[in-house]
């Protein structure tokens, strides 16, 4: 705490990605910036995100087709995006000193794999630019009057004004660490109008009791059919880079996860309201029906003396052939030069359709993503100014944004923090 004087130009709310560019930025532009935490550290979500790793953004350097992603959102991203997108993002990262990597999906990690890496960026990014940091600084009331906030109230009693305020308090997703949509009350009681936040890019729950044998097991390339009340379901209206027909299913205890599973996760929630929800997946999608056959066919030929439970590891995982046997009605100690036809026709009809009954999804607390808050039209994007308050400017999850995973959610939190912290 550097200052006696309570008086800032910028108090950011929310020590997360989007708040910390934002307090960082404002620094940077030469403003008294205050940043106030109600964790005992910064990013505590940045730092366990993409499993630790931090999936920093996605390398599509076509604002258009990377805006895309947004669904019916993306005609209100274009102005902050032209100001500050991929391509801005990822010389940020490497002017600091970052280096990053692109894997599958155009996603872009930090070369050394850590997201404590991330976070070390923006702590020097706040040191630099002398923006003052409040830890255990939870905010009981945001004092409004006459369409403009006048200050803020503190729970430990102390009182903080500055010209104008950030709120980047982020959505209702793994509220362990602090996203408890606190900011949704604060936003609706200065009158905007908020959605209510849902679980969004979340994992699926799943009805049949193999999948906690399961737990651990990934399906590296799987195909996904969805069926409600026995009708296939057209989801996949519009592929784009992020939301694919194919890619990694995860088992977990629970259920199933994995890029694929969180990008459809929505429209299956939705679905559920109406009926069953079934997922045959294609465990094999690169391998048309006669090539699986000729396939297996050549496997029991040269492994004739083998059980079937030994052979298959070349074409599944070893941990999944048990309960793939056992839903083909097929004895894992059959040895190959017994395997029928019969039971070669039910193997490739597993392998081509491996059906997954959904029992719903987990809640926003499992969500990486929820979506709901603040509504588009009430948003000034050129600098992300509230059009309902004067001095409030709205960024990262506190936005009615649906997006897929794959680097698209930190993205929008540099965007958005970057335009608030240049013009707040």
């Amino acid at each position: 705490m550097k200052r006696k004087n309570e008086n800032w130009d910028v108090i950011v709310i929310g020590g997360g990605p989007a708040g910390m560019m934002a307090a960082g930025r404002a620094g940077e532009v030469g403003k008294r910036a205050l940043l106030l935490e109600k964790n005992e550290s910064l990013g505590k979500k940045l730092r366990i995100t993409g499993g630790g790793r931090c999936n920093v953004t996605n390398a599509e350097f076509d604002t258009r087709t990377f805006l895309s992603n947004f669904k019916e959102s993306d005609k209100f991203l274009h102005s902050p995006f032209s100001q500050f997108g991929v391509k801005e993002a990822l010389e940020f990262f490497h002017s600091k000193g970052m280096p990053t990597k692109i894997e599958d999906r155009k996603r872009v990690f930090p070369e050394s794999d850590s997201a404590e890496s991330v976070w070390n960026v923006f702590i020097d990014y706040l040191k630099k630019h002398n923006v003052d940091v409040w830890l255990k600084s939870e905010v009981k009331a945001i004092h409004e009057k006459n369409g403009k906030i006048e200050s803020i109230e503190l729970k430990n009693g102390r009182t903080v004004k500055a010209k104008s305020y950030i709120l980047a308090t982020g959505g209702k997703s793994r509220p362990e660490t602090g996203s408890t949509g606190d900011g949704f009350k604060w936003l609706k009681d200065l009158s905007h109008a908020v959605a209510e936040p849902k679980a969004s890019l979340v994992p699926l729950i799943i009805k049949e009791p193999f999948v906690k044998d399961l737990q651990g097991i990934t399906l590296p390339e799987v195909k996904i059919s969805v069926y409600l009340n026995g009708e296939k379901q057209q989801i996949f209206k519009k592929e784009t880079a992020a939301l694919k027909k194919s890619g990694r299913l995860l088992f977990t205890h629970f259920g199933v996860s994995g890029p694929l599973i969180l990008n459809i996760a929505k429209h299956i929630g939705e679905m559920l309201e109406y009926g069953e929800v079934k997922l045959k997946v294609d465990i094999v999608p690169s391998l048309p029906h006669d090539a699986l056959n000729q396939k297996l066919q050549t496997i029991f030929k040269i492994e004739n003396k083998k059980k079937i439970k030994n052979s298959l590891n070349e074409i599944v995982p070893s941990g999944f052939i048990e309960t793939l046997l056992k839903t083909a009605d097929i004895n894992p100690d059959t040895e190959n030069n017994s395997v029928t036809r019969e039971m070669r026709v039910r193997l490739m009809d597993v392998l081509k359709a491996f059906t997954l009954t959904v029992g719903g999804l987990m809640g926003t607390d499992k969500a990486i993503v929820t979506s709901g808050g603040v509504e588009l039209s009430e948003i000034d994007f050129k600098t992300m100014r509230s059009k309902k308050i004067e001095n409030l400017f709205l960024i990262g999850d506190v936005l009615n944004i649906d997006r897929p995973s794959g680097g698209f959610s930190l993205q929008l939190c540099w965007t958005t923090g970057f335009i608030a912290g240049s013009n707040a």
